[in-house]
C-alpha cells in the first residue's frame, strides 16, 4: 500500500456474497445428477444437460469478476491514486507508489536565459592587419611588409560580466593579439571599447573593463560552485555563434576532469581540468558562461571536438575563481 493513503479500508469476506451461495447451490445440483450408486461418477456425460454446464460457467464468471471490481475499487493490489504528488515540484506519484523523475517545466530554463542574457556580451578582435609585397615587376626590390592604416576585424567571441562595475571574464584566445577590443552590451547603441585587464595564455582566460557610459551599474553573473555540479545535471550554454547574437543551447553535463591538446600558432595547447557538456558550442561561443539550473556561472565555454557532435568544453569556475586574484593585479599577460 502507498505510504501516503492514510485511508484504512477492511477487506471484502468473499464467503458472504450471494453469487458464492448461487455458485454452491448450482454446483451441488450438478454432482448430484453427475454421480450414480455408491457416490462412483458417472464417466458418461449424457446424464448432465448442457444448461447446468453453462449456469456453472456464468456464476464462477461473475464471482471472479465481482471480486477484480471491489478490488480495483478497494485499491487492494496497488498505490491510491489520490496520493499523486501535488506539490508542483519535480516528481510524479504513480498508483503504484514509485515515484518517477520529471523534467522541470520549460519556463524555469526561459527564466534562466532571460535573467542571465543582459550579462552576456559579444567581444570584437580587431587587429592591424599586415601583409607582403614584392617589389615593382617582380624585381630586385624584394619583399616589403605592409600593414593596414586601420584595425580590421579579426574574429569575435563571447564575454560575460562578472561584476557590475564593467569587468568582463572571456577567454584569451578570443582577445589574443587585438589592437582594439569592442564590446556590445545590451542596451547600448554603440560597442563599447574595453581594456585588457588581464590574461593567461595557459589557463586561456582574460578580464577586461569597460566604463559605463551612463553611469549605471552592468548586470553581473555569480560564479558557482562547480563541485555541487553532477554528471547529469542540466546545463545551458548563452554565446554569440558564428555572429549570431545571444544564441541559447541546452545540454547535460556529461564529464568533469576532461584532459584536451589543441594546436593554435603557438603549437601543442593542453587543457587539463575540463567540464564536457552535450550542449552545442560552436565557432563564436568561446568565452560565454555555461550556468546551472539556478543561472551561475559553472564554466566558460571554450573549446569543440569538431569531428563529433555534442562534446564540448569549458573551463570549470573553480579554475576561473582561483586566477582572478592574478587576472586582476599582475598585469595584461600572466603565463
Amino acid at each position: 500500500m502507498n505510504e501516503m493513503n492514510d485511508e484504512r479500508r477492511e477487506p471484502m469476506t468473499v464467503y458472504e456474497t450471494p453469487l458464492v451461495a448461487s455458485y454452491e447451490k448450482e454446483m451441488s445440483a450438478f454432482r448430484s445428477q453427475s454421480s450414480r450408486g455408491n457416490g462412483i461418477p458417472n464417466k458418461r456425460r449424457s446424464g448432465v444437460s448442457f444448461s447446468a454446464y453453462l449456469a456453472s460457467f456464468l456464476v464462477g464468471a461473475m464471482l471472479v469478476g465481482g471480486f477484480g471490481y471491489a478490488a480495483d475499487r478497494s485499491n487492494l493490489f496497488g498505490g491510491d491514486s489520490s496520493g499523486s504528488d501535488t506539490s508542483g515540484g519535480s516528481s510524479t506519484q504513480t498508483a503504484s507508489g514509485i515515484t518517477a523523475a520529471s523534467l522541470k517545466s520549460k519556463g524555469d530554463i526561459a527564466n534562466v536565459f532571460e535573467s542571465a542574457s543582459p550579462a552576456v556580451v559579444k567581444i570584437e578582435n580587431y587587429a592591424v592587419q599586415t601583409y607582403s609585397s614584392r617589389g615593382l615587376f617582380g624585381g630586385r626590390g624584394g619583399s616589403q611588409q605592409r600593414s593596414t592604416s586601420e584595425p580590421m576585424l579579426a574574429g569575435s567571441g563571447t564575454g560575460f560580466f562578472y561584476s557590475t562595475d564593467g569587468y568582463i571574464l572571456t577567454n584569451e584566445h578570443v582577445i589574443a593579439d587585438a589592437d582594439e577590443l569592442k564590446v556590445t552590451v545590451q542596451g547600448y547603441d554603440e560597442p563599447l571599447t574595453a581594456k585588457v585587464v588581464g590574461a593567461s595564455y595557459e589557463l586561456d582566460l582574460a578580464v577586461l573593463k569597460v566604463e559605463s557610459p551612463d553611469g549605471q551599474a552592468f548586470p553581473a553573473l555569480k560564479l558557482g560552485d562547480v563541485d555541487q555540479t553532477s554528471i547529469g545535471d542540466w546545463v545551458i550554454a548563452i554565446g554569440n555563434p558564428y555572429g549570431l547574437d545571444h544564441t541559447m543551447t541546452l545540454g547535460v553535463l556529461s564529464a568533469k576532469g576532461r584532459e584536451i591538446t589543441i594546436a593554435d600558432e603557438q603549437g601543442p595547447h593542453k587543457y587539463v581540468n575540463l567540464l564536457q557538456t552535450d550542449a552545442s558550442i560552436n565557432s563564436g561561443n568561446s568565452g560565454g558562461p555555461l550556468l546551472n539550473e539556478q543561472g551561475e556561472v559553472v564554466g566558460m565555454n571554450t573549446a569543440v571536438n569538431a569531428e563529433a557532435q555534442g562534446i564540448g568544453f569549458a573551463i570549470p569556475s573553480s579554475v576561473i575563481k582561483e586566477a582572478l586574484g592574478k587576472l586582476m593585479n599582475t598585469g595584461p599577460v600572466v603565463s
